[in-house]
C-alpha cells in the first residue's frame, strides 16, 4: 500500500511527540526472529468455505473498533475483538440473519444489542448500527448484496479491495489530516484483507496476487507492544497523558502520530527479519505484535485512548 506508507512516512519525518527508537526496533526483531507465527482460524469465527464466509468476515472487520471503554462489554467471558467474533458466529449458526444485506440496511439497535448480548453495552452501539445499515445498502445498490461480489469485483488485489472499500463504505475510508495532508491508514479495510487470506488459507476469495502489499493494521494494541518493547517513544507530556488514560482525539497530531509510527515501526522490523533470515509479510509481524499483547506482560504500559470508529 503504498499511497500508505509513503503518507505515514511523511509523518514520521515530522512528529513532535512520538520516535523510533533503532537500537531497541534491531534488538525487538532477533526476539521476533524466534516467535512462530500461529493464528488460529477454527472455532473462534465463522468459517464454512463459501461466499457466507466473506459476508461474516466483512461485517466482523465493519464492526471491529474501539472496544475499550469500561465497564467492558463481555460475550460469554471473553471480550474485544475475539467477543465480537464469537457472538457474530453464534448469531450465523443459529440462523440470524446477520449476513442478509437487506437486515443489516435496515437493523435496528435493539437488533444489534440482541446479537451482541452480554455483560455490558458495547460500546459505541449507535455509530455500529448506522455502519451496518451504510454497508448493507451499499452492498445492495452495487454488490446484489454480497460482500463475495465486492471482493471479486478487486480482482484479487488486495490494493484494489482496500479502494473499493474506502470509496463505496465511508466507514472505511480511514483517513486523517496531518499538518494540511491527508494519512492513509486503512486499518479495517486492510484487515478485512487479511482476514480473508488467513479464512480461506490464501485460496478461493483469500487468494490475492499483491497481498504483500499489505502493511501494519494501526490501532490501540500494536502500539502498546511497541512502547513495552521500547521501539516507540513518547514525549514525557504525551507519555504521562496515556499512563494516567487521557483520551486523546481522533484525528489529534499525537493521535496520528502513534498510528503513523507504529506502520512504519512494522516496516522496518521487516527489513530487520529478513537480514535475519526470517521473511515475514507486515501484516504477519502485525499479526505476531498483536497476539503478544494479549499477554500481561505487554500491558504494563495503557494502550493510547481514542474513540472512533476505526479501530
Amino acid at each position: 500500500m503504498r499511497k500508505v506508507l509513503e503518507s505515514v512516512r511523511w509523518v514520521v519525518e515530522r512528529a513532535e511527540y512520538v520516535t523510533l527508537d533503532e537500537d531497541a526496533l534491531r534488538r525487538s526483531a532477533q526476539e521476533l526472529a524466534r516467535q512462530s507465527l500461529n493464528f488460529a482460524w477454527d472455532g473462534l469465527h465463522f468459517r464454512d468455505g463459501t461466499a457466507r464466509t466473506v459476508q461474516y468476515l466483512f461485517v466482523l472487520d465493519s464492526l471491529n473498533f474501539c472496544f475499550w471503554p469500561e465497564p467492558r462489554w463481555r460475550y460469554h467471558s471473553l471480550d474485544g475483538y475475539v467477543a465480537l467474533a464469537a457472538a457474530l458466529r453464534d448469531a450465523v449458526l443459529r440462523g440470524d440473519c446477520i449476513l442478509e444485506a437487506s437486515f443489516l440496511a435496515e437493523i435496528s439497535r435493539k437488533a444489534l444489542r440482541e446479537i451482541l448480548d452480554g455483560e455490558n453495552e458495547i460500546p459505541l452501539l449507535d455509530e455500529r448500527v448506522e455502519i451496518l445499515r451504510e454497508c448493507g445498502a451499499a452492498l445492495q445498490s452495487k454488490y446484489d448484496g454480497q460482500a463475495a461480489r465486492l471482493v471479486e469485483r478487486a480482482e484479487r488485489s488486495v490494493v484494489r479491495l482496500v479502494e473499493l472499500l474506502a470509496q463505496d463504505f465511508s466507514s472505511f475510508r480511514d483517513e486523517a489530516s496531518y499538518r494540511g495532508r491527508t494519512v492513509y491508514f486503512y486499518k479495517r479495510a486492510q484487515i478485512f484483507c487479511a482476514d480473508l487470506y488467513g479464512a480461506f488459507g490464501g485460496r478461493s476469495w483469500g487468494e490475492f496476487s499483491d497481498i504483500d502489499e499489505l502493511t501494519a493494521f494501526a490501532d490501540y494494541k500494536v502500539p502498546q507492544v511497541l512502547r513495552h518493547l521500547g521501539i516507540l517513544r513518547y514525549s514525557p507530556e504525551l507519555a504521562e497523558r496515556i499512563d494516567r488514560r487521557e483520551e486523546l482525539p481522533a484525528g489529534s497530531p499525537e493521535e496520528i502520530e502513534i498510528r503513523a509510527h507504529t506502520i512504519w515501526a512494522v516496516e522496518l522490523l521487516k527489513q530487520e527479519l529478513e537480514q535475519l533470515g526470517r521473511s515475514l509479510r507486515s501484516f504477519e509481524i502485525d499479526w505476531l505484535l498483536w497476539n503478544l499483547g494479549q499477554c500481561e506482560e505487554f500491558r504494563q504500559k495503557p494502550y493510547h485512548r481514542t474513540r472512533t470508529i476505526f479501530y
